[in-house]
């Protein structure tokens, strides 16, 4: 060896394991990052993805927890190379090297480590979300919303993760080297990170910690909302999990440390203290196995919960079809319905075609005040027309559900779902209901509520009642509302597209509106301010609002939101995945990148273990240790980096998803029932999958240990 150089590189070239680890992470994590990124930021995913919906605060709360997973992966990483490194850097200063010859070789090498390592998982981060995305449509699922595009600017955010993870190398870097103690450096790589004692009342009070966190953090909102009339700031919320992060942290520690059972004090007390001693770095990437798991698991419950919660609703629909009409539009009505049925050879079995009126409530509204970073609040105003809704009379309602009530003269009954108990979207209570048109007014008392659910968010007066109420509405304000059945529904698919298709081409541009347009806030903003917001197309992108298009009557936006939308029976099953397609892919996508992050972590971290006590377990080895006893250890240590988390994260997101699903509307309805069970089977698929992968970890950490189970 001619110089310093030399020697240099040819002990790199001796640890070149060490080299491609960090690399191999700090790649993945880039990777992975890019690829969310460029999924999340996507045109395609964010024209389906209302701004401050559910859909994409879920999907950036996942994100942030991949960030901070990835982050601490690469941190941890890091740290492990350079206390790896760290003996070789001591010795080299110990032969006389100087800092600054140090600091110039490993400025060199984590130059080429961090930036290649960074640039490749930007570069490919992009065709990977890509290329998954494509196998999504190919395999799975395609609609012509399904055509993927990138926005350029959402590399932003991968390449500040990619600067992170330079930054944050050569500062680990150029801090293990300014070390002043060498012996301290050639020692760093024996050194322990130990947990301090921890008490066995840990692991109660993190259960109950994740329990006050969780509720905390969902039932916190509400509160601000109902009791304080307040709207926070975007994140103030969130931090009223915090408790549950805590509690998930003492948890894993607990089990680290103590466990569960109470076991023999010498029993596996070798497997128990190389935990202990490496405790600290191991909970950390715990805590993060669960988050993502929960991350995960979150995503991945999304799909089958729809799924299988809108198949139970269509299933379970009274009628086959049904579809309704402003009456100065030219829609199909029944001897056209017949014909086109007839063309398609499907039998209608049944018809009920009934009148209806758009009448103004009363109510409350939110009046909003902007208090700019305190966030907004509002009070409650009772306004004589506050909102229009969908009205019946008692004969109409009979004929079109096959009830037989009888309403009593002066009074009204609001419409809940087949359960009764979805009053919180019904409408509420009204008592005074005004004709727009001729401005009569009739006061009413809020009647026993009815229960059907094609009709939820309508109300039924009395016929007498109903006959004087709507006496001289134009067309405009009146409504035909029509049911019908057919002989065989799963053969009617042509017929109900076919239908479908007619509606649409014979609708109105006065029309064309989402579900959130109302004739009675129209008017009233109109005397107001001159214009209605959701009558312009730029207001409603603006917001993230549906633009109804009846070009783009296939996709999620029109299909969901279009106000005059038909129930179909059979349309709605059959294209139920093509419509939802962007949503369910999306949060496929979002549960494969976690559960990714988790294997490598997982594998990694357990890996380490067999480098770090490669020596330990060689020293029990000559002491008469069977490799049966060496296995048992070995096992005992894999399963709690694999199982912990998993066991962990699965019950709290598990107990988490049972909450959101109760306090939606304080009770189980069937359809939720049945999606539970769907995630059940989720979790029982994804368990034997991450089984399998701690079965191939734990063979691995033995080959490298060279244990042959069994012996």
């Amino acid at each position: 060896m001619r110089c310093f150089s030399d020697a240099y590189a040819a002990l790199r070239r001796k640890n070149r394991g060490q080299y491609a680890l960090l690399a191999g992470c700090s790649f993945f994590s880039v990777l992975l990052i890019t690829a969310y990124v460029c999924m999340m930021r996507s045109p395609t995913i964010l024209s389906v993805l209302p701004e401050g919906g559910d859909s994409r605060k879920q999907v950036m709360m996942v994100f942030v927890l991949a960030v901070i997973g990835c982050a601490v992966f690469t941190a941890y990483a890091a740290g492990l190379f350079f206390r790896q490194k760290s003996r070789e850097t001591g010795v080299f200063l110990a032969l006389g090297a100087t800092r600054r010859q140090m600091q110039k070789e490993m400025g060199k090498e984590l130059a080429v480590i961090s930036l290649g390592s960074c640039a490749a998982g930007a570069v490919l981060g992009g065709p990977l979300a890509w290329g998954v995305w494509q196998m999504f449509r190919l395999f799975l699922v395609d609609s012509q919303e399904m055509a993927l595009s990138f926005d350029p600017q959402s590399y932003l955010l991968s390449l500040t993760f990619a600067a992170y993870v330079v930054i944050m190398l050569f500062f680990l870097g150029g801090r293990s080297i300014r070390r002043t103690n060498i012996i301290d450096i050639v020692q760093e790589s024996h050194k322990s990170e130990p947990i301090r004692e921890v008490k066995r009342w840990y692991g109660p009070v993190g259960i109950a910690l994740v329990v006050i966190g969780a509720l905390a953090g969902y039932l916190m909102p509400s509160f601000f909302v109902t009791v304080l009339h307040w709207y926070p700031p975007e994140g103030l919320t969130a931090l009223f999990y915090l408790p549950a992060l805590v509690g998930m942290y003492m948890i894993l520690l607990h089990t680290v440390v103590n466990g569960w059972r109470k076991r023999h004090k010498y029993r596996d007390i070798i497997a128990a203290s190389m935990m202990k001693f490496q405790g600290r770095q191991t909970v950390r990437n715990m805590l993060v196995m669960t988050l993502l798991i929960a991350g995960a698991y979150f995503a991945s419950f999304y799909a089958p919960m729809l799924n299988t919660s809108s198949a139970y609703s269509f299933s379970t629909r009274p009628v086959d079809f049904e579809y309704h009409w402003r009456n100065d539009q030219n829609w199909p009505e029944r001897e056209e319905v017949e014909s086109l049925a007839e063309e398609y050879d499907v039998d209608i079995t049944s018809w009920t075609q009934t009148g209806a009126a758009t009448l103004a409530g009363d109510g409350y509204v939110q009046v909003e005040q902007d208090n700019g970073a305190l966030g907004t609040t509002y009070t409650d105003e009772y306004r004589e027309i506050a909102s229009s809704a969908t009205f019946f009379s008692e004969s109409a309602w009979n004929a079109l559900t096959g009830q037989n009530i009888d309403l009593a003269p002066g009074t009204c009954a609001n419409v809940l779902d087949d359960d009764g108990g979805s009053d919180y979207i019904s409408g509420g209570d009204v008592t005074l209901v005004t004709n727009m048109v001729t401005g009569a007014r009739l006061s009413v008392t809020p009647a026993e509520p009815l229960c059907f659910t094609m009709l939820l968010g309508s109300y039924v007066l009395d016929d007498a009642d109903y006959e004087t109420l709507t006496a001289g509405l134009t067309d405009l304000w009146r409504e035909t509302w029509v049911f019908f059945n057919v002989a065989d529904v799963e053969a009617s698919y042509p017929f109900a597209d076919a239908l479908f298709n007619e509606i649409v081409d014979r609708s109105g541009p006065e029309i064309e509106v989402f579900d959130a347009w109302d004739p009675v806030i129209r008017e009233q903003e109109i005397a107001e301010k001159g214009s209605y917001d959701y009558d312009s197309e730029e207001y409603l992108a603006a917001n993230s609002l549906a633009v109804i298009d009846y070009d783009q009557r296939d996709t999620s936006d029109f299909r969901n939101y279009w106000l005059y939308m038909p129930q179909f029976r059979v349309l709605d099953q059959n294209d139920f995945v093509t419509t939802m397609a962007v949503f369910l892919v999306l949060f496929i996508f979002i549960a494969l990148i976690c559960f990714a992050a988790v294997i490598v972590i997982a594998f990694t971290r357990c890996m380490t273990i067999a480098l770090t006590n490669a020596r330990v377990y060689d020293d029990l080895r000559h002491l008469g240790a069977p490799d049966r006893y060496l296995f048992r250890s070995v096992k005992g240590q894999v399963s709690k980096v694999f199982l912990v988390p998993a066991i962990v994260g699965t019950a709290v997101i598990s107990a988490f998803y049972l909450m959101i699903m109760y306090f939606n509307d304080n009770r189980f309805t069937p359809g939720e029932f049945a999606g539970m069970a769907a995630c059940a089977a989720v979790i029982a698929v994804l368990s034997a999958v991450l089984y399998g992968v701690y079965r191939v970890t734990r063979r691995s950490v033995c080959r490298q240990l060279g244990i042959r189970p069994g012996r």
